[in-house]
């Protein structure tokens, strides 16, 4: 199996490390793993293109490549120029240096990344590593995801793809806030909300120019029964299928009303 994976936190982020060991472990002595992460961190910019302006790429080491660009362009650069002859069986995205649950998923490069690939046609997994008090002190704040990386991903490749869907299906994966040993399991869940919403801050620079930094709230919020994080604060692993159609379908109906001809 050929492998291209990516991130959002960067080319030297120690999650990538976690993910190509996973990787590796996927893909088996016969197999190819090809990194084409950014070469700076591009969080927060969720399924981003560099539309308006190229994107330099350099090869970093065997089968390693940096790209100036957002996760998705490096998708594009993994499919299109470094794999263009050989493409990937699977598109992996990670593991994110904290959580992509609820609504970070639509803020999310990492998630942005798998989206990417989906829309493309392949197999793709987002995976993230919620961070808390039981494991942000650990030696690897990541061994939840490094420990069960591999089975969950085998598990999600042993389902059924439905390859006639106008939009292909791709998975977010969250690791819950503990050690490897104190992960409950997994739950299929859905993606929830919680009531940390994203804001700015104003703070004023010593030469006098005013620059204004993004917050958030606190993370540890449950999103709701059956949903992602509340699943993830509970010491489970989330498994939550996604598809880039954005419809609310649920309303279509009740618009009914405004439609006319002519």
């Amino acid at each position: 199996m050929r492998i291209l994976i990516t991130n959002d936190d960067g080319i030297n982020a120690p999650g990538l490390q976690t993910l190509a060991a996973i990787a590796d472990e996927i893909a088996g002595p016969s197999g190819e793993v090809w990194t084409v992460a950014p070469a700076f961190e591009q969080s927060g910019v969720a399924h981003a293109i560099s539309y308006t302006h190229p994107t330099m790429i350099a090869q970093m080491g065997e089968r390693r490549f940096a790209a100036e660009g957002s996760p998705a362009d490096c998708v594009l650069a993994g499919l299109y120029d470094v794999m263009k002859d050989t493409p990937p069986d699977l598109v992996l995205s990670g593991v994110n240096r904290g959580n992509n649950s609820a609504e970070n998923t639509l803020y999310s490069g990492t998630i942005g990344a798998a989206m990417e690939a989906a829309l493309q046609g392949l197999p793709a997994i987002a995976l993230s590593q919620f961070y808390g008090p039981g494991n942000r002190d650990l030696a690897d704040p990541f061994e939840a995801a490094a420990q069960h990386g591999a089975r969950i991903i085998r598990r999600l490749l042993d389902q059924p793809r439905d390859d006639a869907a106008r939009y292909g299906l791709f998975y977010n994966v969250n690791f819950p806030p503990v050690a490897a040993t104190e992960v409950k399991g997994t739950k299929v869940v859905a993606q929830g909300r919680r009531a940390v919403n994203f804001s700015v801050e104003a703070q004023v620079s010593p030469s006098g120019r005013r620059f204004l930094w993004a917050r958030t709230g606190d993370q540890r919020q449950p999103s709701g029964a059956k949903t992602d994080a509340t699943a993830n604060l509970a010491g489970y692993i989330s498994v939550t299928p996604m598809r880039a159609d954005l419809t609310a379908q649920d309303a279509l109906d009740s618009l009914k009303a405004i439609e006319h001809d002519g």
